[in-house]
């Protein structure tokens, strides 16, 4: 069938109406792509023929578009909506609704106005999405539920309380707005009165931290000691997460329904399906082009489907979601059909890559004229009256505009506030107990000392919450009698599931980012979660939602919203075996993230004062345990009293020294002890600077220490090139220069991975010798 000559149509000024006259119904016509086929191509005398070959398309295209021509993501109803008795909506309601739609729209256009005019600085519509989200924001509670929402959910916000002056506040960066308060880029949602998360820009990080919003109920009713604790308990308080079709190709959205599905918890997943990706089209995307259908297989899953540019179907749809997940029946998830009028962002020519039949097939299902045009059938008002609702809605937000774009932006001297908490400092005198340290029994290992600390914080703070991968003694509880437990692979959590019970000790599935992201949702609900990555080699699945969401969610909802967890990591070498990966070390990627703190102790006694501090603290930590120190004889230490605190940010001399300053951490401490008594009967006395924390680290430490000796070595496990090391060798040098006698040494890795064999470990890992023969030749400098 050939494709009549269609133009697409025109994208109207923002001040120009919405028409309000019902389209007649048209029908995308199919358009099949021309075979082509491929001349055949015969040599002749080793030279190629004067023939233009076309090009071969792969036969995966092909299927793909084989498949595409069957699979109509927007041709799902017919232009108009039919009138229903069984509504389930006031004509108050239905006229409520139409007003939310059409603010929506409006919304919109003046940000693509603004943005013309060079105003504001990115838009991203929510253009024919209005109407499902009008109906989730009448499904769902305000400030009673919580809302994990994307980029295109304008309307949704509007319908939960959001007025178009803070939405417009967030358009021009102004300090005033509620959302991020000028530091994210507009529609990046938030609200803290409203039970809004803070947004972010990753696709799909939000699926598993609703789901951890949603678990902080669930755990809260198993558990009094926790229901008195979480944040906006109710017992029947749903969580809302949406996204687009594309972004159910990211894993977390497949974690997120797996434990979703597993606990029943009550999360209503919405998917808004455009059709696109951007650019690329849902058949690309999703093997069949049905996100829904691929997730049949879920168990306690209740899958919903409409057509999400009917405002009424949509409501329904939406209350049948909303009520299962209350009744706590488990998860929902409705696969919402819309349409996309507007481009992907204003970022972004959709004209590039959508034929104008289609396009022009999108048009005719705008959910706002069509439901405008239903009011005026059904007799719930008359053209005038529509027109005059209108007008009403362009004024308000012409002058909303207004008032936003008359908002003072953020003064620059607050860029660096709430990077980290400004309520409670772990580097204050109140985190350190040191002078009043208090020993009992016989000495314990790394592991005995982490674990006391561990009993004693659960039992002091019922917010505390511990999971991870083998984390529990035993999962099936009816076996824990008849086991002695598995208490971590490292044996560091071992008993706290039979002192706590498996509402607060749990098994996590084998899943680093399902850990980190559902412990940053309950953390948002006021749980203190300290989770367990077993690894440090396999943290790598987690780094995006540390980076882009764990450190960030302070900062980026100016101090609205926090997630300050405990993320226990055992690191490093020197196993005999570890190999490429089990002898990770990578202290200095994650030192260079604002807002997280980094900690690593090189003694039992230590870490036990710093894990206190860490879980007593409100920042997020990541808490590095040596898997070489955990049970080494030399760091054993006897039991410090309850509540000992180590603060950050305040180093250890782990030995004096008048000649030779070494700033170390972690297993290097230990080694340079060794190197330091072997430069000792070489008349070379050095003093052994013990970090202890890498964020923050004690400055002034170091600065006392170089200017005592003037000649510094840097030690750590790391690879030397950019390795920790190189930042405090760098600000000694900028900062403590004339205090030098020597440039300052490093000793690290070699700039390789750890090998499996003892023989190449140790030729790759820093060594005693290393040391030693550093402190020698700089001595000699």
């Amino acid at each position: 069938m050939k494709a009549p000559d269609v133009k697409a149509p025109e994208v109207k000024a923002p001040d120009s109406k919405v028409p309000d006259v019902m389209a007649p119904e048209v029908k995308a016509p199919e358009v099949k792509t021309p075979e082509v086929k491929t001349p055949e191509v015969k040599a002749s005398d080793g030279k190629a023929p004067d023939v233009k070959v076309a090009k071969v398309r792969p036969p995966e295209i092909e299927a793909l578009e084989a498949e595409s021509a069957e699979i109509k993501p927007t041709d799902v109803r017919p232009a108009e909506i039919k009138v229903r008795k069984d509504r389930d909506l006031t004509d108050k309601q239905m006229i409520g609704f139409y007003r939310t739609m059409y603010m929506s729209r409006r919304i919109d256009d003046k940000e693509i106005q603004l943005k013309n005019q060079n105003k504001i600085f990115f838009q991203i519509s929510g253009a024919g999405h209005e109407a499902i989200l009008v109906a989730a924001g009448m499904a769902f509670k305000p400030a009673y539920d919580w809302f994990y929402p994307y980029y295109r959910d304008r309307a949704l916000c509007l319908q939960l309380g959001m007025t178009p002056t803070e939405q417009f506040l967030s358009a021009v960066g102004a300090a005033a707005d509620p959302n991020s308060h000028g530091r994210q880029m507009p529609s990046h949602w938030g609200h803290k009165k409203l039970n809004i998360v803070s947004q972010s820009s990753p696709t799909g990080t939000q699926y598993l931290q609703s789901v951890g919003c949603a678990e902080a109920s669930y755990r809260a009713s198993l558990h009094d000691a926790i229901k008195e604790k979480v944040i906006g308990f109710h017992g029947d308080e749903v969580v809302y997460c949406s996204s687009g079709d594309g972004t159910t190709s990211e894993g977390e959205f497949w974690e997120a329904l797996n434990t979703a599905c597993n606990l029943k918890l009550p999360v209503v997943f919405l998917i808004e399906d455009n059709g696109y990706a951007i650019s690329v089209p849902v058949e690309v995307q999703t093997a069949g082009g049905d996100v829904s259908k691929l997730v049949e297989g879920f168990p306690n899953l209740y899958i919903q489907r409409c057509d999400g540019t009917d405002p009424i179907e949509s409501f329904q749809t939406m209350q049948r979601a909303v009520k299962h997940c209350r009744e706590r029946k488990g998860a929902a998830l409705v696969h919402a059909r819309v349409i996309r009028p507007y481009s992907h962002s204003l970022s972004d020519d959709e004209k590039l890559y959508r034929p104008d039949e289609e396009r022009t097939s999108d048009a005719e299902r705008d959910p706002i004229k069509r439901f405008g045009a239903l009011l005026v059938e059904e007799g719930l008002v008359t053209q005038d009256e529509l027109q005059k609702i209108k007008d009403e809605i362009d004024k308000e937000i012409t002058e909303a505009a207004d008032v936003a774009l008359a908002s003072p932006q953020p003064a620059r001297e607050t860029a660096s506030l709430y990077v980290y908490s400004p309520d409670i400092d772990p580097t204050s005198k109140e985190f350190d107990t040191e002078d009043a340290l208090e020993l009992s029994g016989n000495p314990g290992t790394m592991v005995d000392l982490i674990n006391r600390c561990l009993h004693e914080e659960m039992a002091h703070d019922p917010r505390i919450v511990l999971f991870g991968e083998d984390v529990a003694d035993c999962s099936r509880e009816l076996n824990l009698e008849k086991v002695k437990g598995k208490g971590g692979v490292f044996k560091v959590t071992a008993n706290l599931q039979r002192k706590f019970g498996p509402v607060r000790v749990f098994n996590s599935p084998l899943a680093e980012a399902n850990i980190v992201g559902r412990a940053i949702g309950m953390a948002t609900r006021g749980l203190k979660p300290v989770v367990e990555i077993q690894f440090f080699d396999y943290i790598w699945p987690a780094f995006h939602q540390i980076r882009n969401e764990l450190a960030v969610m302070r900062w980026r909802s100016g101090n609205d919203w926090k997630a300050p967890i405990v993320m226990r990591v055992p690191v490093g070498g020197y196993l005999k075996g570890g190999a490429v990966y089990h002898s990770q070390s990578g202290s200095s990627i994650f030192t260079q993230i604002p807002g997280l703190r980094v900690v690593y102790p090189s003694n039992a006694l230590d870490a036990n004062g710093l894990l206190r501090t860490s879980i007593r603290c409100d920042d997020p930590v990541l808490f590095l345990e040596h898997k070489h120190l955990y049970r080494q004889a030399y760091n054993k230490s006897q039991y410090p009293q309850d509540g000992f605190m180590i603060p950050f940010g305040k180093a250890r001399t782990a030995r004096e020294g008048t000649d030779i300053s070494i700033i170390a951490f972690g297993a290097l401490v230990q080694r340079s002890i060794v190197a330091a008594k072997q430069a000792e009967q070489q008349g070379i006395s050095v003093e052994l600077i013990d970090l202890r924390t890498l964020s923050p680290y004690d400055w002034d430490a170091v600065t006392a220490t170089v200017k005592k000796t003037n000649r510094v070595i840097v030690a750590h496990e790391d690879s030397l090139s950019f390795g920790y090391g190189a930042e405090i060798a760098a600000r000694i040098s900028d900062e403590l220069f004339e205090y030098l006698d020597a440039p300052v040494r490093r000793v690290g890795a070699m700039d390789t991975f750890v090998g499996y064999a003892p023989q190449l470990e140790d030729a790759i890992l820093p060594q005693a010798d290393d040391v030693a023969r550093a402190i020698t030749e700089l001595h000699s400098y």
